[in-house]
């Protein structure tokens, strides 16, 4: 069962960074995430 966790983690890490190709990509991409969650709190504060 751990193995099967383990490979899964590496198996989504492998293919996010895959997905992004460098380091910049990846933190625009955590940029754009942070973004939405501000603007999704702020949505609903208001």
């Amino acid at each position: 069962m751990r193995n099967a966790i383990i490979m899964t983690l590496a198996l989504v890490t492998a293919l996010s960074l895959n997905a992004c190709n460098t380091v910049s990509g990846a933190g625009k991409d955590m940029s754009s995430v942070g973004k939405t969650v501000t603007k999704t709190a702020n949505d609903v504060k208001n």
